[in-house]
């Protein structure tokens, strides 16, 4: 038997959302982690974009569309 406590799914790191659903925080490596994986871009090309056009999901969203 096991002492590993089992987390629950919905607890789990790899499926923790942002901090804030309308605003990326690049000082946040979840934010970045997320982020990066929802818009299908490397953090590197993430932390460029919200050097570009700023934190707003909508506009770093806009910005990367044209990247795929």
């Amino acid at each position: 038997m096991s002492d590993l406590k089992e987390v629950p799914e919905e607890e789990s790191p790899k499926n923790k959302g942002p901090h804030d659903p309308n605003e990326i925080n690049p000082k946040l490596a979840s934010d970045i982690h997320y982020w990066a994986g929802e818009l299908h871009v490397t953090g590197q090309q993430l932390h460029e974009a919200i050097r570009v056009h700023g934190t707003h999901v909508t506009k770093i969203r806009e910005a990367l569309k044209h990247k795929h």
